[in-house]
C-alpha cells in the first residue's frame, strides 16, 4: 500500500514535474489518446488535454499539453474535507478514491481543471474524482487489478516514464525531476537563441559584402 501519512517537505529540485515545450507541441493529441487508452478511461474522461492559445492568429498560435501539475502546495489537497489526497516522496500528488466523497471542492480549487468527475448517480450526485496520476498508480497493491481498475497503469513502479511523455513524437512533453527538466529547458532556450544569433551574424556579413 502507498504511504498515506502527511507528506514531508520535499526539495523542489527532487519533485517530479511535467513540462510542455510550446515550441515543439504540434497539437497531435497523441498524449491525450495514449493516456486514455493505457489507463482504460471511460468515454468522456480526459486526464490530459491539449489546448491552443491564440488560435488562428498567424505567428502567435501555440499549443500545449496540460494535466495535473502535481503542485508543491496542491490547492486540491488543501480544500479536500476528507483528506483523500497525499503526496509521494517524489512529489507526485495522488488521491484515495475509496476516501473521496465526490464533493467537487478540488475541481473548483484547481487552476488547471485537472480533477474530473466521470459520472453522475441517479440523483445527480457526482462520482468519485479522477485525475492524472503521472502513471504512478494509487493506494492499492502495486500492479494489482484493483490498482489498474481504480487508478490506471503504474509505469513509474516499472521504471518507465508516463505514457503521455513516452508517446510524444516531438519530445515536447517532458517529465522528470524538476532539476533535470529545468536543465533541458535551459539548453533548449540557449540552442534556440544561439541559432538565431548565428543567423543574424551571417545575414550581417552578407549585407556587408553586398554591392550597393
Amino acid at each position: 500500500m502507498a504511504n498515506l501519512e502527511p507528506a514531508k517537505q520535499i526539495p523542489n529540485a527532487n519533485r517530479m514535474k511535467f513540462y510542455c515545450d510550446d515550441n515543439r507541441c504540434i497539437s497531435c493529441f497523441a498524449c491525450s489518446v495514449a493516456c486514455s487508452h493505457s489507463n482504460e478511461l471511460e468515454v468522456g474522461l480526459n486526464r490530459r488535454k491539449v489546448i491552443t492559445l491564440y488560435e488562428g492568429v498567424e505567428g502567435k498560435e501555440k499549443s500545449i499539453s496540460i494535466a495535473c501539475q502535481h503542485c508543491t502546495d496542491a490547492p486540491c489537497a488543501q480544500v479536500c474535507p476528507v483528506d483523500c489526497f497525499y503526496i509521494r516522496e517524489d512529489g507526485i500528488v495522488l488521491h484515495n478514491k475509496e476516501t473521496c466523497i465526490g464533493c467537487g471542492y478540488c475541481l473548483y480549487a484547481c487552476p488547471f481543471g485537472a480533477p474530473q468527475f466521470p459520472r453522475d448517480g441517479a440523483f445527480g450526485v457526482r462520482g468519485v474524482m479522477d485525475k492524472c496520476t503521472m502513471c504512478a498508480g494509487g493506494p492499492a497493491p502495486t500492479h494489482s487489478q484493483k490498482e489498474m481498475e481504480l487508478y490506471g497503469v503504474n509505469r513509474i513502479a516499472s521504471g518507465q516514464v508516463p505514457m503521455c511523455a513516452a508517446t510524444c513524437s516531438t519530445n515536447a512533453l517532458l517529465v522528470g525531476d524538476a532539476l533535470s527538466i529545468a536543465d533541458i529547458y535551459r539548453r533548449r532556450v540557449m540552442a534556440k537563441y544561439a541559432n538565431a544569433q548565428d543567423f543574424k551574424t551571417k545575414a550581417a556579413h552578407q549585407l556587408e559584402g553586398a554591392t550597393p
